[in-house]
């Protein structure tokens, strides 16, 4: 399986589903230029800009555009600079996008892809480094997926664009250059699927998006110590795949959920809440989460890498549930 980058496997899959179906087409602001990162770099030039549009910098604008297209028959993938940003485009995806199927009985459907950026990193500050997937996986409708590898990214990606419900893609862009596997010719992933990546016997680690690469390397750090760490990925979040996480809890006895939002009301609130229903009387010790506080993302370095959930804090609260 040849290497690519996180960024490179996104635009890999964009450009391979765009090839494969000339309904899907890309809105947003600077995308035929590239967009902020470089993701849609060249499509523009291989599609026409008729297929990859730049669009004014307005959000709700922008969304009420691609809801449109996606009702009249296309397949829009709209890219929203920052997911801090879909903020300003919350009453077209949450009242018209998410709910159109249902209201019309399902006569009309919204095969809508949503990418946005996510995530500390860079110190970008308060308004371009939030972790709001908790606010749209509360939102019936809508489907949201968080990669963290190259392999899934392209995977999940054209899973989406292949969907015909409203999904909401979120890239954390402190994973864009890293490097990985991924798979040659046409791989679909499963939505709703969790990946568990590491085996272990011991404790269940789950993690988002940037914070499963630390929690594998905490759990590489934990071996040497004689602690069996299992990692699991949801990769879905909205439909979350509680059955495997609970699969590992209940070999394990042990849960340690990390994510890089605020704790208070975070996605950890509700994969802990679903696993006491379905594997209580499996658990040796209370669920733990590894967050970040409940506080606006600083812009300095130093209070920046403070803020950040690390390995240390995922070893400590892992001694913590196996009271060592």
């Amino acid at each position: 399986m040849p290497e690519q980058t996180f960024l490179e496997a996104i635009r890999g899959g964009l450009h391979e589903e765009m090839d494969r179906d000339p309904s899907v087409y890309l809105f947003g602001e600077d995308v035929a230029l590239g967009g902020p990162f470089g993701v849609t770099h060249g499509l523009a030039e291989t599609f026409g800009k008729n297929r990859v549009i730049n669009t004014p910098i307005s959000e709700g604008t922008v969304m009420g555009l691609a809801i449109g297209a996606a009702l009249s028959g296309l397949r829009p993938v709209v890219e929203i600079m920052f997911i801090d940003f879909i903020t300003l485009a919350m009453d077209q995806l949450v009242n018209h996008a998410a709910k159109l199927h249902y209201m019309s009985g399902g006569q009309l459907k919204v095969p809508l892809t949503v990418r946005v950026q996510c995530g500390i990193s860079g110190n970008m500050g308060a308004h371009h480094s939030q972790s709001l997937e908790a606010w749209l996986a509360h939102v019936p409708g809508l489907k949201m997926m968080m990669p963290s590898c190259p392999a899934d990214a392209k995977g999940l990606l054209k899973a989406a664009i292949r969907d015909d419900n409203p999904v909401i893609f979120i890239e954390h862009r402190g994973l864009y250059w890293i490097g990985g596997s991924v798979p040659s010719g046409d791989v679909e992933l499963p939505i709703g699927k969790a990946s568990v990546l590491r085996e272990g016997n011991d404790l269940t680690i789950v993690a988002l998006a940037k914070m499963v690469q630390v929690s594998i390397e905490a759990a590489e750090d934990l071996s040497k110590t004689g602690i069996s760490a299992e990692v699991v990925d949801p990769r879905t979040l909205s439909p979350l795949d509680i059955a495997t996480i609970a699969a590992s809890v209940k070999k394990t006895g042990r849960l340690v959920i990390v994510h890089e939002a605020v704790e208070q009301v975070g996605i950890g609130a509700e994969i802990a809440a679903r696993i006491q229903q379905e594997a209580f009387y499996f658990l040796d010790s209370p669920i733990l989460r590894v967050a970040a506080p409940f506080a606006p993302v600083p812009a300095s370095p130093v209070l920046e890498k403070y803020f950040v959930p690390g390995k240390d804090q995922i070893i400590e609260a892992v001694r913590k549930v196996l009271n060592r």
